[in-house]
């Protein structure tokens, strides 16, 4: 029995395995190689291969924000709005009633609604 320091049994690809007659058993995390005169196997404890899939997922979530990030940067216009240019005004808009609030207050604090829906 040879303990591996990794997720899976060995860093073999499907031609090496082939080569070797590997065969390996992703359910025990155990891998079979025939020796001289007897097996040998290649194995590996759970919590290691639970440990190295969370650092996989960890490693894989950061490229893909990373990713992200840069195309909204992209996206983004590299200038900074101006605070002090006028975008508009705050005027009534035509068809907007004021109510008050609280008739009881003598506040007379107001709320504009708008008294045309549009067709959609």
């Amino acid at each position: 029995m040879v303990e591996f320091p990794g997720t899976y049994h060995s860093i073999l690809g499907c031609p090496c395995y082939a080569k070797f007659m590997a065969i390996p058993n992703y359910t025990y995390l155990k891998q079979k190689i025939p020796g001289l005169g007897r097996v040998i196997t290649v194995g590996t404890s759970f919590q290691c291969a639970y440990e190295c899939e969370v650092e996989c997922y960890d490693h894989t979530v950061a490229i893909v924000t990373s990713e992200e990030l840069a195309a909204i940067k992209k996206e983004v216009t590299e200038e900074a709005p101006n605070p002090k240019k006028s975008t508009g005004s705050f005027e009534p808009i035509e068809g907007s009633k004021e109510v008050l609030i609280d008739l009881s207050s003598p506040d007379g604090k107001v709320v504009r609604i708008g008294t045309v829906l549009s067709s959609k």
